[in-house]
């Protein structure tokens, strides 16, 4: 029987755990987080998809917790303690959901050892979806929960439970959901994967060394598997730099795949390609698997529930025409009375020799376009069998309304998962059917043909792209390219000083000054001088900022507009054909690094790719014009994007340049407001492409 956990393969690395429990549904989650938390002595990692400091951990008669107030009160009792948060900067679909006031209400500003960062290193779309908690690199939880609202619940899921409100108030629904708890070196895996996002996201390197002389476990919580061997998965996208990571997929794959006897997920959604397709081979299998998926009824919004629930219906009608065997089912839980109960557990359990538990979904972005992290167990000795199968005996007694001994006799019976649960199943707390037989909504057809705008498998282009300019900049670059705008308005305000109260006013009037511009803006000649001069320039590689700032000196907006980017496009075109000419061969002679890098990416087709490169702060615009001339990009493609990526700048060059001057003349603050609003944009476009941009300097990698 070969291993399903491959170090490298299907996992990061493969550690020992002492102990190693699950908490089934967040009551249980909560109260043991709180529990080790307390004694917590050195420092704590959490991450996670959302984080609300407000929730109520415990629910208990007269006893109700605050996250925020517990993790101050800690810190305030252990004076060498620190607490780092890392959660994802929400995506605007998902602003309604999620409560940013905790970061106001929670007094860490006094105390530098609780540390909250929003990650947003991650391509459009993406988020960090990783959830977990590591203290003092000893104990560690992992699973589907996040320390946030919408996820307290208790085994018994009452549809009227009192306790299930967010902390404005307002009510939510029964959730279903599973963690781990784990300590020993496997939940000290956990800490290089943390630190790793967290240099990602803050450019800080934390100490990967700390005491490992407290076990935090938390009391009460009875170990259910001892002494078993676990392992971290991850997903991460190619980003920055950065190299994919798809273990979380390599895992769903070699799990399925290894099933001789029955396969059980619990999973939020079902829309993965790669998930279906390997579930389908094992429907195929005349000896195959039995499969019981349990997901939500339907999901938790219109958008999801329109989009995601569309495909996970198609994927269903797929796999049941595929079931010639008769070894599939799909339900959803329902409580007492019959309301569905939400599913936001991700968990998979293959015979009785293996379970994961994490973060991943059976979504396509979970495999290749989250962040993710997953922790699972193997083996095939009597305790491990016996722990795996016992989790699977309690999650079935939740759903059907019974207890464990009553699932483990009943299966004992009939050796089948499927008869199992039919033979359980019934009226009031049980497992219904998810009904396959319906329409796939109006609403869902037009995204199933492209599943990959909600449900992505790979960054989108424009990430992909940006990726292509991803630099090296060491810290002292970065902090001269942040020090040019400062040195460039201070430079104005003292050339505005000097015009208005030093004795050189008197000779370097703003008045003289315009009557030589308009003299010279008069010539009927001006604007061929104007346009050739960006030719020639262009050829002798003249700064073409300068250039453009000139005319609109000279030229109303309007015209200056006109002009600089008929100017610009022509320079283009008079560099692209030098280029050409010249050949790669020549230029090769002397281009530098950067050129070296732009020979690179202009090798990637289309428009886009040159709308990038005309805003990426690396060369200059005649060394883009010669290089692509040599190359033979496509001749269209170039300047239709050397149109659109240089036009944005040249308007609000042009603005600028014309209210500053209004401004100076007419001693109006108005004016001077306009122009520096349009300046500050400029430099916050050119500062969010810097930044998407550069890469920080390389780390030991999480992998080593």
């Amino acid at each position: 029987m070969d291993a399903i956990l491959k170090p490298g393969d299907t996992c990061w690395k493969v550690a020992k755990a002492d102990r190693a429990a699950f908490l089934i549904d967040a009551a249980a989650y909560f109260s043991a987080f709180a529990v080790s938390l307390r004694e917590a002595r050195y420092v704590v990692y959490i991450a996670g998809w959302d984080f609300d400091s407000r929730i109520s951990l415990l629910h208990s008669t007269g006893t109700s917790l605050r996250l925020g107030d517990l993790l101050n009160e800690t810190v305030a009792r252990t004076p060498g303690l620190r607490i780092y948060i890392l959660c994802w900067k929400h995506f605007m679909i998902h602003a309604m959901e999620r409560k940013w006031t905790f970061r106001f209400k929670m007094g860490w500003k006094n105390d530098r050892r609780i540390r909250f960062h929003i990650d947003n290193e991650h391509p459009i779309g993406a988020c960090q979806h990783q959830k977990f908690v590591l203290i003092d690199n000893s104990v560690a939880f992992c699973g589907g929960m996040d320390l946030t609202g919408s996820r307290w619940d208790t085994p018994t899921h009452r549809s009227d439970d009192p306790r299930r409100r967010n902390p404005d108030g307002e009510p939510f629904g029964p959730v279903h959901d599973v963690q781990w708890v784990v300590d020993g070196a496997a939940a000290a895996l956990l800490g290089p994967v943390f630190q790793q996002r967290w240099w990602w996201s803050t450019g800080e390197m934390l100490d990967p060394k700390h005491e490992q002389d407290s076990t935090p476990w938390p009391n009460g919580v009875k170990p259910h598997l001892e002494n078993i061997q676990c392992a971290v998965s991850r997903t991460y996208p190619a980003f920055k730099g950065h190299e994919e990571v798809r273990e979380v997929a390599r895992l769903y794959e070699e799990a399925i795949s290894a099933a001789r006897h029955h396969i059980y997920m619990e999973s939020q959604y079902l829309t993965s390609s790669l998930v279906s397709n390997a579930l389908s081979k094992a429907l195929k299998k005349p000896e195959g698997p039995e499969i019981v998926l349990v997901l939500p009824r339907e999901s938790s919004d219109w958008i999801e529930q329109s989009a995601m629930d569309a495909i996970r219906l198609r994927i269903l009608k797929r796999l049941f025409r595929q079931d010639r065997y008769g070894r599939l089912r799909i339900f959803y839980p329902v409580t007492n009375d019959g309301q569905p109960i939400y599913v936001h557990s991700k968990l998979t359990i293959v015979d009785d020799r293996f379970v994961r538990i994490g973060s991943s979904n059976l979504s396509n972005r979970s495999m290749a376009f989250d962040s993710e992290c997953d922790l699972s167990a193997e083996g095939v000795d009597r305790k491990t069998k016996s722990g795996v199968s016992g989790l699977l005996h309690t999650l079935l007694a939740e759903h059907l309304g019974t207890l464990p001994e009553v699932v483990s006799a009943r299966f004992r019976e009939t050796g089948s998962l499927v008869r199992c649960i039919m033979s359980l199943s019934g009226s009031g707390r049980t497992l219904n059917p998810l009904n396959v037989d319906q329409d796939i909504p109006i609403d869902g057809v037009d995204l199933l043909e492209d599943p990959d705008l909600l449900d992505p498998k790979k960054p989108v282009l424009w990430d992909r792209i940006m990726d292509l300019f991803v630099t090296e900049e060491n810290d002292t670059a970065e902090k001269m390219q942040l020090l040019k705008p400062v040195l460039v308005i201070a430079f104005l305000i003292t050339l505005a000083c000097v015009w208005r109260w030093s004795p050189l006013s008197q000779y370097i009037r703003i008045e003289t000054l315009t009557g030589w511009v308009q003299v010279i803006k008069e010539h009927p000649l001006m604007p061929l001088i104007a346009i050739g001069g960006f030719v020639v320039g262009g050829l002798f590689m003249f700064p073409v900022s300068v250039l453009i700032v000139s005319t609109a000196v000279i030229f109303p907006p309007f015209l200056a507009i006109i002009y600089a980017l008929t100017g610009c496009l022509l320079s283009a075109l008079a560099g692209y054909g030098a280029g050409a000419l010249l050949g790669k061969e020549a230029l090769g002679k002397f281009s530098g690094w950067r050129l070296r890098k732009l020979n690179r990416w202009l090798r990637k087709p289309g428009p886009l790719t040159v709308i990038i490169i005309r805003n990426v702060p690396l060369a200059p615009y005649s060394a883009i014009n010669y290089l692509a001339g040599a190359l033979h990009i496509k001749l269209t493609d170039y300047l239709l994007g050397t149109a659109v990526g240089i036009a944005p700048g040249i308007i609000v060059i042009s603005v600028f340049t014309d209210q500053l001057l209004l401004g100076l003349s007419a001693h109006n603050w108005t004016n001077f407001a306009f122009a520096g609003l349009a300046a500050l944009g400029l430099g916050l476009g050119i500062w969010w492409i810097r930044k998407r941009t550069l890469r920080r300097p390389r780390h030991k990698e999480a992998s080593d």
